[in-house]
């Protein structure tokens, strides 16, 4: 028989199909009553499929004995409770190398765009303005200092970027890393304290809650640049807001926010910050890397025990 699968929310139509021919999938997202649900399939179901942005509710995954395996699309894992996972010997996989590139991509798309000004410029532009008055000076990028918290496989490619730009690059992570040719900064608070721009490129969840908060951006200060392509939470959104209404930030780039889809209407005021929907991954090609590899991990885990790229430990 072909081993039950939870599936948590609608993926693509062609992944859909696919996990379908493989496997007996329950659709948790169909469920009008998932009491039902669990009485009638939880005792068998062996696997979930599911998205970051839905993730895994803990009390699901308490009430699954025959969970062995979660494939996730997507690397942002905050929404599984890997330790709850690791207790019950279950293992979890993301998409883990399939979006770096994209995501840093419009990580440095935000930084030239909120320094430049190309939006807003566009704008100016489309506005008739430029018929009154030529543009006002922007800030150059080339040759300025990019801080990166967090330097994995995103952190690494915006840094890759940077040199295109002779931008000077520093990071901050829990430890140095040996292979990088750039200077490790222990404190977060002097890594802002020393940027121009700001990148923030680490993991959610509660260790890195509100990481970025007023006394980094104080540190970064009226001239410096925040872009956030990690998660809303990372960032202390209110403090945020009212540096960057006061002048103590001189803008920001975000793709994320604390409770997306929900967008605080002071950002969406401002005219120093570019705002994405959380589309950092969003290219046909990384989309479709990333459910070949939610497809990948099962089988893998299936037929040999091991998925491809688990969580790191």
């Amino acid at each position: 028989m072909k081993p039950k699968i939870l599936q948590m929310c609608a993926l693509s139509p062609e992944l859909d199909a696919a996990l379908a021919e493989h496997y007996q999938v329950i659709p948790w997202w169909q469920s009008k009553n998932t009491e039902a649900l669990l009485a009638e399939h939880g005792a068998d179901i062996a696997g979930i499929a599911t998205a970051a942005p839905t993730g895994v509710p803990s009390s699901l995954i308490e009430v699954l004995p025959a969970l062995r395996v979660i494939s996730c699309r997507g690397v942002g894992l905050d929404k599984i409770d890997l330790n709850l996972a690791k207790s019950r010997d279950i293992q979890v996989a993301g998409s883990f190398g399939t979006l770096s590139d994209c995501v840093a991509d419009l990580a440095f798309a935000l930084l030239l765009d909120v320094a430049r000004q190309v939006s807003q410029s566009d704008q100016y532009l489309r506005q008739g303005q430029w018929l009154q008055a030529r543009y006002p000076l922007t800030t150059r990028v080339s040759g300025k200092r990019l801080g990166i918290v967090g330097l994995g496989q995103i952190g690494r490619e915006v840094a890759k970027r940077a040199s295109g730009f002779n931008m000077q690059v520093a990071y901050n992570n829990r430890r140095p890393v040996s292979d990088v040719p750039y200077q490790h900064q222990p404190s977060l608070k002097a890594l802002a304290e020393w940027a121009d721009f700001l990148v923030v490129c680490v993991s959610g969840g509660s260790e890195t809650q509100a990481l970025i908060d007023q006394e980094i951006i104080e540190a970064l200060g009226p001239k410096g640049y925040l872009i956030n392509v990690a998660r809303g939470t990372v960032v202390d959104e209110a403090a945020l807001i009212s540096a960057l209404e006061n002048g103590r930030l001189a803008g920001a780039g975000l793709d994320v926010f604390a409770e997306e889809p929900k967008v605080p209407e002071a950002l969406i005021k401002l005219s120093n910050v570019v705002l994405t929907p959380h589309v950092a991954s969003g290219t046909v090609e990384t989309r479709q890397a990333m459910e070949d590899l939610l497809l990948e991990n099962l089988q893998a885990y299936f037929s040999e025990g091991q998925v491809k790229t688990p969580a790191p430990a």
